[in-house]
């Protein structure tokens, strides 16, 4: 079955495919396989994904607003321009995702793994981060100001590169700070 506006799937694997510009507002998808798939330009606001692996597929400038991820992979996933205002995630793995520039501002990322994923430049303005893996991520001029970093995995992260004005950090994230700044902890 092809995806279309307001539509439920289940199980279904797409490899390859392009969604480009096409309206997918409301689709509801359950365990579902997008692989290096493109929704360039794609409507996919209000949709709901559950289960649902969209590894290496590309999201740029595409419209996620209101958009929920439960338990879903998107693993190298691209978002350039792409709308994510209102997601909500729980959980999932979005690993090696290129989330530079994104406005992420207030969002709970709880659970969410971001593994070497690619924030530069993104706005993580009180975001919940709390016990979220950070593994050398990219965070150069990210916004983190009163950000929820306790609990975070941090190792291989330059936290001297982002704006942590009033985020809070734990003990292991204040020692990762301190490396990052060239202080040896001892």
């Amino acid at each position: 079955m092809r995806p279309e506006r307001d539509a439920e799937l289940e199980n279904e694997v797409y490899e390859n495919e392009s969604f480009r510009g096409r309206d997918l507002s409301g689709l509801r998808t359950a365990r579902c396989t997008f692989r290096a798939c493109d929704f360039t330009l794609a409507q996919l606001n209000a949709s709901e994904h559950v289960g649902t692996d969209f590894a290496n597929s590309i999201f740029e400038g595409a419209n996620l607003f209101g958009t929920r991820f439960e338990e879903c992979r998107l693993v190298g996933a691209t978002f350039a321009g792409a709308t994510l205002t209102g997601l909500t995630l729980e959980g999932g793995d979005w690993s090696y995702a290129l989330l530079r520039g994104q406005d992420l501002a207030n969002l709970d990322l709880q659970r969410v793994r971001l593994r070497e994923a690619d924030l530069s430049e993104a706005d993580l303005t009180d975001a919940d981060l709390r016990g979220v893996d950070l593994t050398r991520a990219r965070l150069h001029n990210a916004m983190l100001a009163g950000s929820d970093l306790r609990d975070a995995l941090l190792d291989g992260v330059d936290l001297s590169a982002a704006r942590i004005a009033q985020a809070r950090l734990d003990l292991a994230g204040a020692v990762q700070l301190a490396r990052s700044l060239g202080a040896v902890v001892e």
